[in-house]
């Protein structure tokens, strides 16, 4: 994305704002292999549980454009923990 964004001219300045939203997976292991997917985890929203991935979104305060988009195992609870 800033890739994409340095080509048009543009380049994020001022303030991000950081959301993260779960992307579901079947948690089911009646599969071929009888195994989860070893990349999905799980994570506790609120009182509920869910299994899958997330997706860290990097929005530029200002103008509203995304700039990032991460993916991670649904057990990370921010972004920078996948890089550590």
């Amino acid at each position: 994305i800033n890739g994409h964004l340095a080509e048009k001219g543009l380049m994020m300045r001022e303030g991000t704002i950081v959301d993260a939203t779960l992307i579901a997976a079947p948690p089911s292991t009646k599969n071929k292999d009888g195994k989860r997917d070893p990349e999905m985890h799980q994570s506790k929203k609120s009182n509920d549980w869910h299994f899958g991935m997330k997706a860290h979104i990097g929005v530029d305060a200002a103008s509203g454009l995304v700039h990032t988009v991460v993916g991670t195992a649904g057990n990370v609870a921010d972004v920078t923990q996948a890089h550590a």
